[in-house]
C-alpha cells in the first residue's frame, strides 16, 4: 500500500482507497448504464459538443463518453488515476475495436498510447495521469474537454482543484469547449443537519466549507467529496479565463431543476477565441 506521503497531489487515502476498490469497478458500469445522471451528462456534451473534434474526458473512468462520441467520429482521450478504470475502459474497447497500431498523434508524449479506431473516423487513447497536472498533453490540443459527475470535487483541496481548471484552460484550443458538472451543496435531499452546517460554514467562510465526507461504499478510508455553490463554481471558471455560455441545474432524476432541487449544475464554458 502506497504510503499517505506519497500519495499523488490533490488525493487523500479516503480517493486513493475508492479508486483502486476493484469491487466498486466491477459495477460502475452497471451504476452509470441506471444513473439518469450519467444520461444527463452525455445529452448535455451531444449539445454543447456538436460537430466531430478532439475531445479530452477528464476522469474518464471505464471510458463511456469517449466510447459515445468516437462512435460519433471524434478523436477521444480518456485521462484516469485510477489503473483499475483503465484496464476495465480497456477490456471495454478491446472486443470491438482492435488497436490501429498508430504512431502517437502531435501534441502527445511519445510513451502515449497509439489507440483503439472507431467507426468512421473516430478513435479513443487513454493515459494514466493526474488531473492536476496531465503532463503528458501539450497546451491547445483539443476542441472539446469534458469533466464530468463528482469528478472535480473529489480533487482534494481548493488549490488543486483550481489547477484542474486552469489545465483544462492550457488544453483547449481558443474557441474550445469545456463541460463541467459540479454537486450542489445545498441539494435538499442531503440530511438538513449537514445543509445547515454547510451554511452556516459558508456564511463564516470556512475552508471546509463544501467538504462532505461520507463511509465507504467499499472497503477504505472515509470519502470526502467537494460541493460547490453556484458562485463558487462560476467564479472557478471566471478566474481560470473562461466565459460561461450554459448553466443548467440538474435534479436527482437527471431533469433540469432549481433551487433547493438542483443536485448539482450542467456548465458549459468557452476558452474565447
Amino acid at each position: 500500500m502506497i504510503p499517505d506521503w506519497q500519495l499523488p497531489r490533490g488525493v487523500d487515502r479516503g480517493l486513493w482507497d475508492y479508486l483502486h476498490a476493484v469491487d466498486m469497478v466491477a459495477e460502475y458500469d452497471a451504476q452509470m448504464s441506471a444513473s439518469p445522471l450519467a444520461k444527463a451528462d452525455v445529452a448535455f456534451c451531444e449539445r454543447a459538443f456538436p460537430t466531430p473534434g478532439r475531445l479530452v474526458d477528464l476522469g474518464c473512468g471505464t471510458g463511456r463518453l469517449c466510447l459515445h462520441f468516437a462512435a460519433k467520429a471524434y478523436e477521444c482521450i480518456g485521462v484516469d488515476l485510477s489503473q483499475e478504470m483503465l484496464a476495465m475502459a480497456r477490456e471495454n474497447l478491446a472486443p470491438l475495436h482492435p488497436s490501429r497500431g498508430r504512431e502517437p498523434e502531435p501534441g502527445l508524449s511519445p510513451a502515449f498510447p497509439s489507440g483503439y479506431g472507431i467507426g468512421d473516423g473516430g478513435s479513443v487513447a487513454l493515459v494514466h495521469a493526474n488531473l492536476v497536472d496531465p503532463a503528458l498533453l501539450e497546451g491547445e490540443l483539443f476542441d472539446y474537454a469534458a469533466c464530468l459527475f463528482s469528478t472535480l470535487g473529489m480533487v482534494r483541496g481548493a488549490d488543486n482543484r483550481v489547477k484542474v481548471v486552469a489545465n483544462v484552460f492550457r488544453l483547449l484550443k481558443p474557441g474550445g469547449r469545456f463541460v463541467l458538472h459540479a454537486h450542489n451543496r445545498f441539494f435538499h435531499g442531503l440530511d438538513r443537519r449537514l445543509v445547515f452546517a454547510q451554511r452556516l460554514k459558508t456564511l463564516l467562510g470556512r475552508p471546509d466549507a463544501g467538504e462532505i465526507t461520507m463511509p465507504q461504499a467499499y472497503a477504505g478510508a472515509p470519502l470526502t467529496l467537494h460541493h460547490f455553490t453556484r458562485r463558487e463554481v462560476v467564479l472557478l471558471l471566471e478566474v481560470a479565463g473562461f466565459s460561461l455560455r450554459e448553466l443548467q441545474g440538474v435534479s436527482g432524476d437527471g431533469e433540469p431543476a432549481s433551487g433547493s432541487r438542483v443536485y448539482g449544475w450542467l456548465i458549459l464554458a468557452e476558452r474565447a477565441a
